[in-house]
């Protein structure tokens, strides 16, 4: 990996660190492309039962698109009538949120400082946001003359509803982290001193747990958000007949009865 992008397996947890800290974590190509590489190998890593994000530094968790690369990008492209430059929500924004949301594991982002655009989106398609005290949200979007990337389109309405939302995007704001938590952005908020190690706790515990029925419950929930109650029905019994085949409800049923704390396997 790039060392725009820190990435480390421990005990099944994989740490994704963005590691441009001298820029607020700002996203040039390289760093795209090594995050992009990041969470589609985490993702796909069965020896992976959780996923860390994080970034380096204590200003900002990410900033979005690296915008002094980005003016020299769209000159070019002015030059030679490419239009490239935009192509990089379909060659890299997407692909980064679709591996991030649709890991069959749970990803925790730890939110060190501001969190805008694409940042704030890879935020968002987390599963669990725990959040420094000192950390602050923004859309950021149409302050640059943008519309919604990076999922939050999709995921900012169903987390605060669709009126906020178009508030938020409209009219570009720092969210402090106490008011993200008011608002359901983040589950979590904690002393900046404390982040780092409340979040590899959280994501080490979940990489210790039932990794089965973790990915049906990421699984259920996109699902019944898009479906009829009746679709959700047929889905949750499709889901927790996988899960309960799975060896780790075994695991679970035999620990419970013996009144021990089980250890799953994560199959």
């Amino acid at each position: 990996m790039a060392d725009t992008v820190l990435y480390e397996v421990s005990d099944g947890l994989a740490t994704i660190t963005l590691n441009r800290p001298e820029a607020m974590n700002a996203l040039n190509v390289a760093a795209k492309v090594a995050l992009r590489d990041a969470v589609r190998a985490a993702a796909d890593d069965d020896a992976v039962r959780a996923v860390l994000l994080t970034a380096s530094g204590d200003r900002a968790f990410c900033v979005g698109q690296d915008l002094k690369e980005h003016i020299g990008l769209l000159a070019a492209d002015r030059e030679n009538g490419s239009g490239q430059t935009m192509s990089t929500v379909r060659e890299h924004y997407n692909p980064i949120v679709r591996a991030i949301a649709s890991a069959p594991k749970p990803v925790v982002a730890a939110v060190n400082g501001v969190a805008a655009g694409a940042g704030f989106g890879f935020a968002l398609a987390a599963d669990y946001r725990i959040a420094a005290d000192t950390a602050a949200f923004n859309t950021s979007f149409a302050g640059v003359a943008l519309t919604a990337d990076s999922g939050i389109s999709w995921t900012l309405p169903r987390v605060i509803g669709p009126g906020r939302a178009m508030d938020l995007l409209l009219f570009p704001r720092n969210i402090s982290a106490e008011e993200a938590y008011e608002l359901g952005v983040v589950n979590r908020v904690v002393p900046g001193s404390e982040l780092r190690a409340e979040a590899e706790k959280v994501a080490r515990g979940l990489a210790q747990g039932p990794t089965v029925a973790y990915a049906a419950l990421k699984e259920s929930v996109a699902y019944g958000m898009s479906h009829s109650l009746e679709e959700a029905l047929e889905k949750e019994d499709e889901l927790q007949t996988r899960a309960g085949s799975s060896e780790d409800h075994a695991i679970a049923v035999r620990a419970f009865v013996n009144k021990e704390k089980p250890k799953y396997s994560g199959r």
